[in-house]
């Protein structure tokens, strides 16, 4: 096995290219059964899991719902190979929703251009941010993401999940005028305001029995989940819903994924050029915006879910490399949106389920890649039956696992100041932007806390 720290770009570039390294050491001659149906398993589990996440981060992001299935298992296949850690499980995530959105919604239908120009432009970007991901790795950056502060982590998450909730509103809701208002008008992008304002004024074109499917999904979801992780609590809400919908519900209004999206295909392996809609300034500075948003969102979670991973594990033997990883993650941001896909990068719950369902090296991540495709192949033709509402309340279900007590705890527990960063970002992050919530926090904490040395040495 090779060594995870190397010196030299050069070393590192040829650890890179190298598919047998130390992310397979627990695999061995004398175990390798025992563990590639450990992996196996643990591909299953979070497959089922993965099909609905996929399809409603990809509607939150104003994509088709088969852009996210193709996404995850890309991602995946990608990240396995050229990533630097043995547990992590890529594909769509949360953090991606208010960037791509935002770019979607810029270029797309409600600018007055198409999701194929918007797609082809969020594909040009995405390859601009691989890239500089990539020479970040060889350049051995990949360690400089530790030091973003675990408060403005910890902020920006519960920021992304309460612009999550609240941009889902419409689906819960049953509004479907409401989903062009809020996910297509303002989106997430400083749009908070206005879509509590919305909602306020489309309160009487509630469907009542779509608010049910999304309670009910959310109830589903969390509950199963709660009694074992080995259990697909989202698939089971999710083909509970849609029964209901065409049995019971049948005759209720419901607005279903087939009603917005039309019929979901199942030749998924589509190549997606880039294109640029004509130059100009505005497009100038928002390529630079999108750019610099999926690296650092790219190299913050994975590094943050890699070390998550390492520690889920109880991994006593060689650790994740950090350069590797963003090497990983540039692969991962060239190769998957041109398929059809968009940015993923590594996704926290996924990783930490199939570590808990016994996962031990990066067979995982294949079989789960391999897995979701070959489900999602044959089951296209149901999963466009899926009511909204049920998409809806699955993301609600994930926006509330964003926010977790103990790290907020924790935060506090580290002084004022630091409480006061995490409350500014999650709050900036869905009253402005992802960029402006996230940088200019940094901004200010690395602001007072040169001035705080700079006075303690005076002093002293």
């Amino acid at each position: 096995m090779q060594k995870a720290t190397v010196n030299t770009p050069l070393e590192r570039l040829k650890l890179f290219f190298t598919f047998f390294d130390s992310r397979w050491e627990d695999l061995t001659r004398d175990n390798w059964p025992k563990t590639v149906y450990r992996d196996f398993s643990a591909g299953l589990i979070v497959a089922m899991t993965a099909i609905p996440m996929a399809m409603g981060f990809a509607i939150a992001m104003g994509m088709r719902p088969e852009h996210g299935i193709i996404a995850g298992a890309m991602a995946c296949i990608i990240g396995r190979t050229f990533g630097g850690s043995k547990y992590q499980v890529y594909g769509p995530t949360a953090a991606f929703i208010p960037v791509i959105a935002s770019l979607i919604s810029k270029y797309g239908v409600a600018g007055g251009g198409t999701l194929e120009s918007a797609h082809g432009l969020l594909v040009l970007v995405s390859i601009i941010a691989g890239v500089i991901l990539v020479i970040l790795g060889i350049a051995g950056f990949g360690k400089y993401a530790k030091l973003v502060p675990n408060s403005i982590i910890v902020g920006f998450t519960i920021g992304i999940a309460v612009a999550i909730a609240l941009t889902n509103l419409e689906d819960i809701l049953g509004i479907e005028s409401f989903a062009d208002m809020i996910g297509q008008d303002e989106e997430i992008k400083g749009g908070l305001i206005h879509n509590i304002s919305a909602a306020i004024g489309n309160i009487n074109k509630i469907n009542l029995w779509s608010v049910l499917i999304g309670v009910l999904t959310f109830v589903i979801t969390k509950g199963l989940l709660r009694v074992s992780i080995f259990i697909p609590g989202p698939v089971i809400a999710m083909a509970t819903a849609t029964i209901l919908s065409a049995t019971v519900l049948a005759d209720k209004g419901l607005i279903l994924v087939k009603d917005l999206y039309g019929t979901i295909p199942n030749n998924f392996f589509v190549f997606t050029p880039p294109s640029l809609p004509g130059m100009s300034t505005t497009l100038f500075i928002d390529i630079i915006y999108y750019v610099v948003a999926i690296v650092f969102v790219s190299g913050v979670e994975s590094i943050l879910c890699s070390s998550m991973a390492d520690k889920l594990a109880d991994n006593k033997r060689t650790p994740f490399n950090p350069d590797k990883e963003f090497f990983g993650q540039g692969m991962v941001q060239i190769i998957t949106p041109l398929i059809q896909g968009f940015p993923c990068t590594g996704a926290l719950a996924r990783t930490a389920t199939s570590i808990k369902a016994g996962a031990r090296t990066p067979l995982a991540g294949y079989f789960k890649a391999a897995l979701k495709l070959t489900m999602a192949y044959f089951l296209a033709q149901y999963l466009e039956l899926i009511p909204m509402a049920c998409i809806g309340g699955i993301l609600v279900w994930v926006a509330s696992n964003m926010i977790k007590p103990a790290e907020i705890k924790e935060v506090k527990q580290h002084g004022k100041f630091e409480f006061s960063m995490l409350v500014y970002t999650a709050v900036m992050v869905p009253m402005t932007d992802f960029m402006t919530g996230v940088l200019s926090a940094m901004i200010i904490y690395f602001i007072v806390n040169y001035f705080f040395k700079k006075r303690r040495k005076a002093v002293a």
